[in-house]
């Protein structure tokens, strides 16, 4: 080989290795980065990683950064400090903050909610039996599922939060006072809801029941993606690649069986009883509808709720804000 060949040959392994990272430098440069705050327990977990081992968020261009997250407040501050550009958090906070000024938007995520729980020996099968009652309640006094079950029980002639003895607390403490018997009943967070039927519990009333005895036309997303404005309005090709992901993930997980034998290591269930609750409990509450008929039905809800709450869930003269949905492009929404 010539000298002239040998220095052509070698420009060209050059030219090829600058044009190999100029190509990966493109491709980093087109995955659109986008932050989401996880809470380590949470369901959205699941979410994400369905979507990760499928590829979906590569085949989106999206560059996912997941920002781990230690409790639903923490979301909360993290999406008004702008530290992550996404959280699943809870629909009536968002009303909340939009009453406030806060220009946040909501895309549902789960239809999921609890239920009021009592042991199957205690002789109580209807919402009339937790008279002069000791109930346990997740949360607080303006917990939704509890406005929500108040509401249900008022329409029925009984007024909970004067005929029964309550307590408040966190879920996990409300699920040892039931467990132990220190609690005639509790109403509870839909995981707390799965432990307990596989231990022989049983179900007075369906938090997704008591909506639909209250007038709405199916159970409304009570948790969502959360962002701001300003981050739809200059991310929006990002947003939507996003949740359109979001929408492909949900499909898989409502589909395979296998898909869910992969999540075990995520999903912390002691046996198959309760890893099968935690599954179909999850499918069950993944959203179909259209948001003009999810926003119907969470403004027939919401005007319930501000009413069992005689003003203090979100200030009196507030109104529900139905733009605070956000509907995607080219979507029948």
């Amino acid at each position: 080989m010539t000298t002239r060949s040998a220095l052509r040959l070698c420009a060209m392994v050059q030219l090829s290795v600058i044009l190999a990272g100029l190509s990966c430098m493109s491709a980093a440069m087109a995955a659109e980065h986008i932050r989401i705050g996880l809470l380590s327990t949470g369901t959205v977990a699941w979410q994400i990683d369905t979507m990760r081992r499928h590829g979906l968020d590569a085949k989106a261009g999206l560059d996912l950064e997941t920002v781990s997250l230690a409790s639903p407040d923490a979301a909360k501050l993290a999406l008004n400090a702008g530290s992550v550009d996404l959280a699943v958090t809870d629909w009536l906070w968002v009303v909340r903050e939009r009453s406030l000024g806060a220009k946040l938007l909501f895309y549902p995520y789960s239809t999921a909610a609890g239920a009021v729980m009592a042991r199957g020996d205690g002789g109580i099968s209807t919402l009339r039996d937790l008279r002069g009652k000791r109930l346990a309640v997740a949360g607080g006094p303006l917990d939704k599922s509890w406005l929500i079950v108040q509401a249900a029980a008022l329409k029925s002639g009984l007024d909970l939060s004067h005929e029964a003895t309550l307590m408040f607390g966190a879920p996990p403490l409300i699920y040892e006072k039931t467990r132990t018997g220190e609690a005639d009943a509790s109403l509870e967070f839909w995981n707390y809801c799965a432990q307990l039927d596989v231990q022989g519990f049983h179900r007075v009333l369906d938090v997704a029941q008591a909506e639909r005895d209250l007038g709405v036309a199916s159970p409304v997303a009570f948790t969502g993606y959360v962002f701001s404005e300003d981050f739809a309005k200059a991310h929006k090709p990002t947003l939507e690649a996003f949740l359109r992901a979001t929408q492909s993930a949900n499909a898989i997980l409502a589909e395979s069986d296998a898909e869910w034998d992969a999540l075990r290591p995520l999903m912390h269930a002691d046996d198959e009883a309760l890893f099968k609750a935690y599954r179909d409990t999850t499918r069950a509450g993944i959203p179909h509808r259209p948001i003009r008929e999810e926003a119907a039905d969470a403004e027939r809800l919401f005007s319930i709720l501000a009413a069992t709450a005689s003003g203090k869930l979100v200030g009196s003269g507030t109104k529900f804000d139905p733009a605070l949905y956000y509907r995607l492009s080219s979507a029948v929404e």
